[in-house]
């Protein structure tokens, strides 16, 4: 269907519908309510989730360094998608690769650390990563692998804002919905078109495909309550060793170019390894059947 679409485009226009699928359980949510609608199609019935489309694509970019439960919820929708017929693709896009070679030694991509100055001094850094090793890596793989553009070829008339890009965001993240700045793209948030909390999605997912998630993210963002530090210390302590090489990287390295401040995975501006259980004491959590999750 791709290769028809590409043949098609100069004669007509066929908006693409796309998934950015972080395999957290928004995201997760939305790809398998897709494939609830596709399966509902191929048997003649009303799609159960309207205002999910089914998707032409759906897109994982692994960053190199999530936790392990990601990539067991990544693969459990990649069959889902597999069975209902839509398409799933996987981008390696290596920030973590990026960020242990090159920090200290070349400028790397904004993450947004939290920092602190010798005159005691907070701030946090800016957020370019997801940006540029999501937003744009789907849209490159867009433009280059599904339109099949050329080197040097610029971008159709039929293409400016054209496909959407439909993003798992919750009804209480609807703060974060910002138009695209990407020339082909509009964004889509169907969860917050539905008013669904992700409290709301974990429970879809449970009840309706038996799959207990948690949420996603890069092992070192540094949007971690500290308590995600401590879980995995407990239960993944391979994962953990490697995410306090990143702490220590930060610590040993002036970054580039150079800063007049200390740089920090954890919010409370403190090396990994010199938290203390009174500083884990911040997991937020919401009910499900009488019982507390892990948010």
């Amino acid at each position: 269907c791709f290769q028809h679409h590409v043949q098609l485009h100069s004669t007509a226009l066929i908006a693409m519908k796309i998934l950015s699928f972080g395999a957290g359980m928004q995201s997760t949510a939305l790809a398998l309510m897709s494939c609830e609608n596709a399966n509902a199609a191929q048997k003649g019935r009303a799609h159960p989730y309207p205002l999910v489309p089914v998707y032409d694509l759906v897109v994982f970019c692994d960053l190199g360094f999530e936790p392990p439960w990601v990539m067991r919820q990544a693969e459990f929708v990649h069959q889902a998608c597999q069975d209902a017929g839509l398409r799933y693709e996987m981008l390696h896009t290596p920030l973590y690769n990026d960020l242990m070679q090159n920090f200290g030694k070349r400028r790397v991509v904004s993450i947004p650390w939290w920092t602190l100055r010798s005159d005691g001094h907070k701030s946090r850094m800016p957020r370019n990563c997801t940006l540029d090793y999501k937003v744009a890596q789907i849209a490159k793989f867009l433009r280059w692998e599904v339109l099949g553009y050329r080197k040097g070829q610029k971008l159709r008339d039929e293409d400016r804002k054209a496909h959407e890009m439909h993003m798992g965001f919750s009804f209480e993240e609807r703060h974060r919905c910002k138009e695209s700045p990407n020339p082909m793209l509009t964004n889509h948030f169907p969860l917050v078109e539905m008013k669904l909390t992700r409290a709301d999605n974990y429970a879809y997912i449970l009840d309706a495909w038996g799959l207990d998630t948690k949420a996603s993210a890069c092992c070192f963002c540094p949007f971690h309550r500290n308590y995600f530090f401590q879980y995995l210390q407990e239960h993944e302590p391979f994962t953990y060793g490697r995410l306090v090489a990143v702490d220590e990287l930060l610590r040993d390295q002036v970054p580039h170019p150079p800063m007049d401040s200390d740089l920090f995975i954890s919010r409370s501006r403190k090396r990994l390894a010199d938290l203390t259980p009174a500083d884990c004491c911040d997991a937020e959590c919401f009910q499900y059947r009488g019982r507390m999750i892990w948010n």
